[in-house]
């Protein structure tokens, strides 16, 4: 699995991230986060490894956030399906989640607590992707948070799904990057 450590004076981040979803353990001394970090791999079919402590929830909840998006930029297969979209009902709650793998950040909300709201923005800002995040019911903000995590992790799945392996999602064509040695 595909690991990655994130350390700063504020924080210290790893990370293990890979298609599979058999695979999920998540520590990161904020429960709540944990249990969203659970649905999104298994919602995703991600196996995911996170053990992350710091000084305040707010930076925790960031680095946890930029490391998973900037991991994610390596798993995702060049035939990728590309976008991804999905509406997920939880009791009186109701988020739409649409994305795109396309190599553009961009995050629109927002979610009804602010650290997850930016928790997603840092996400789409590191995996390179643009989310849609739309609350379009709902009372309970443990609801409405775990509704948008959910369909997150859906729509991520069918996004990174692949068909014959020879087709990419785009009419640009695969985006080929290179530098000057």
């Amino acid at each position: 699995m595909p690991e990655l450590t994130r350390e700063t004076r504020e924080t210290t981040v790893r990370v293990g991230l890979d298609r599979g979803g058999d695979r999920i353990a998540v520590a990161t001394t904020i429960p709540f986060l944990d249990h969203m970090l659970v649905a999104f791999a298994r919602y995703a079919k991600l196996d995911l490894s996170v053990d992350a402590s710091g000084d305040l929830r707010h930076h925790i909840l960031e680095d946890v956030a930029i490391t998973i998006g900037t991991l994610l930029t390596r798993i995702v297969p060049e035939t990728a399906a590309r976008y991804g979209d999905r509406t997920v009902p939880m009791d009186d709650a109701l988020v739409h989640v649409a994305l795109d793998l396309g190599g553009r950040s961009y995050f629109r909300g927002p979610l009804p607590g602010a650290l997850y709201d930016h928790w997603m923005r840092s996400f789409a800002e590191n995996a390179r992707l643009t989310l849609h995040v739309r609350v379009l019911r709902g009372r309970d903000r443990h609801h409405i948070i775990e509704a948008a995590f959910k369909a997150l992790g859906l729509a991520l799945r069918d996004a990174m799904r692949t068909g014959d392996g020879t087709e990419t999602f785009s009419t640009k064509g695969a985006v080929q990057w290179s530098e000057p040695r």
